[in-house]
């Protein structure tokens, strides 16, 4: 069942906000300025937390990529070391030598 405007809680909050608003009075006033601002605190203490939680998130990521790449940089070192090792070197009993007279 889609959810209609009502029930979405932001909009909820908003339109509360508006009708406190308009029904605040001078001595109401400070009662509203307590309020928005205790809600205002909420809100940003969860926002707080998602950002932890998502830097939590990426520094775990970043630790996985770097182990990551340093098993792939062994693994091309030992690559390029068997790739060397199979070449084969010249020794000199595969040189033909002569000797010249001057």
């Amino acid at each position: 069942m889609v959810k209609g405007v009502t029930e979405l809680s932001g909009l909820r909050n908003i339109r509360g906000m508006h009708s406190c608003i308009s029904r605040s009075s001078a001595q109401g006033s400070g009662y509203l300025k307590l309020y928005m601002l205790r809600k205002e605190k909420d809100r940003l203490g969860k926002e707080v937390q998602v950002l932890e939680k998502r830097k939590k998130s990426n520094r775990k990521r970043i630790d996985e990529i770097s182990v990551e790449m340093e098993r792939l940089e062994k693994e091309e070192a030992m690559g390029r070391q068997d790739s060397l090792e199979g070449i084969k070197k010249p020794s000199e009993k595969e040189w033909k030598t002569m000797s010249l007279k001057y």
